[in-house]
């Protein structure tokens, strides 16, 4: 079995049932309870249809080599890295995220919902799964069992926000048909909102749109709803529901680099000094909102893993993606598309200002977002383009692929883990210059 194009940086995910099916489940399975090593381990899924077998498959697996499996059953991913760190015990979420319904996935983590990606132990699970496909354990079954934690999730989700400064709001979610139609309902329950929830019902085959809002695409029918109820706030949510992404009063979406300076903001007056990250792409207004909080802004690589690492690092009370990822220290550094919301609506809630009032401080400049291009070999161009800058006097550092920052505007290059494609952004003082600088940009892969 070819599982290396299944693994990738931070979790498993492929086509089902070509590229990840049942027998492989159970085989990962089996692999991820030796790696872990521990007496149980804490599984769930989201409503994708081969979820199903596929969890029952991996428990199998698991149980084969005497870890007891604790099954959540239906579950956002915020939902079970929260119950791998409340039952401290490592945790397998059966996901595809925002991928179309044909995919499905795994993400893992350790206990107490530390990461696990290509640098943490996904190699290692990797080599042994292709020995359990093999040959598959054939030890006696340990226990299972179901466990319904969603009463804790729901007030630990609470505790991020004081429920006696929210006003009475009108918000619209999109869950997209995904997690977040189970989620947002219990979680919004008893709160004084007014709550519409868009494509509510569970279908993994996704029949009104993906469930993927960094695509604008996919925002059309949450814009066109809020202005038609005249709503104060739009929530998007993803698949798996960790990623929220937000829709002001006048149908204008918000960029994950303005949440997270606007959540960053509230939570430098709650934490005064406090160490707050971000990664490589996100605008450069958030270490300067950070710095005017009187936070320390940490810059760090794109991705959960390397965040959630520098989080335990530092002890950031915070971190944010421009790709909607929020992360929170006291969320055992994982990240809520759902615990977002909740202080997003504080914050709403206390300044007594439409969305797009408050969200403006914090909204300074012209972002490219994520443009792709196929090329070769990423590296190289990578590698190519940052010499020739770096020659001709250019800041150039190579955290994360390259970034040249030239004062008044900058571009990040970074290669695809999984393809042969580059991923640009570009931020610029003004949409008119930041068109002109992709422009440039997009040349010098040409000419690489």
């Amino acid at each position: 079995m070819d599982t290396t194009k299944i693994f990738k940086a931070y979790d498993v995910r492929g086509t089902y049932p070509d590229q990840l099916n049942d027998r492989l489940a159970q085989a990962i399975g089996s692999a991820f309870a030796k790696f872990v090593h521990t007496p149980r381990i804490v599984i769930a899924r989201d409503m994708r249809p081969s979820g199903v077998t596929m969890c029952a498959a991996f428990a199998e697996g698991a149980r084969s080599m005497g870890v007891e499996v604790i099954d959540l059953g239906l579950a956002s991913t915020d939902f079970l890295y929260f119950a791998a760190g409340h039952l401290d015990a490592p945790g397998a979420m059966f996901t595809a995220s925002h991928n179309p319904a044909q995919y499905n996935g795994i993400k893992m983590c350790l206990a107490g919902a530390k990461p696990i990606g290509v640098e943490s132990g996904l190699v290692e699970i990797e080599a042994m799964a292709n020995e359990f496909y093999e040959n598959p354990s054939t030890g006696a079954l340990a226990n299972y069992r179901e466990l319904d934690l969603m009463g804790e999730w729901v007030k630990h989700v609470h505790s991020f926000a004081d429920s006696s400064k929210f006003r009475p709001l009108k918000i619209v979610a999109d869950t997209a048909n995904g997690m977040g139609g189970f989620i947002a309902p219990k979680i919004f329950a008893g709160l004084p909102f007014d709550v519409e929830i868009m494509y509510e019902e569970l279908d993994g085959t996704f029949p009104n749109h993906p469930a993927d809002p960094l695509d604008a695409k996919n925002l059309v029918d949450l814009q066109k709803r809020v202005l038609e109820v005249g709503a104060d706030i739009g929530l998007a949510f993803d698949g798996d529901a960790d990623r929220v992404f937000l829709i002001d009063e006048k149908a204008q979406p918000i960029s994950g680099s303005t949440t997270t300076a606007m959540v960053a903001a509230g939570l430098l007056k709650k934490n005064p000094g406090a160490t707050i990250l971000y990664n490589l792409i996100c605008s450069k207004s958030v270490p300067a909102v950070i710095a005017e909080g009187g936070g320390v802004a940490v810059r760090t690589r794109v991705g959960h893993s390397y965040i959630k690492q520098q989080m335990a690092e530092t002890g950031a009370v915070f971190g944010g993606e421009h790709s909607g990822h929020y992360y929170y220290r006291d969320n055992y550094r994982a990240d809520s598309g759902i615990i977002t919301a909740m202080v997003v609506l504080q914050l709403l809630s206390e300044s007594f200002v439409p969305l797009s009032e408050l969200v403006a401080p914090f909204n300074r400049f012209a972002a490219s977002g994520e443009i792709n291009t196929e090329v070769d070999s990423p590296t190289k161009s990578v590698a190519v383009i940052a010499q020739k800058l770096k020659a001709q006097g250019v800041n150039v550092d190579m955290l994360d692929g390259m970034t040249a920052d030239y004062g008044t505007w900058w571009f990040n290059l970074r290669p695809s883990n999984t393809e042969p494609l580059l991923r640009l952004n570009v931020e610029a003082p003004n949409e008119k210059e930041c068109q002109q600088r992709v422009g440039e940009v997009l040349q010098m892969i040409r000419e690489v």
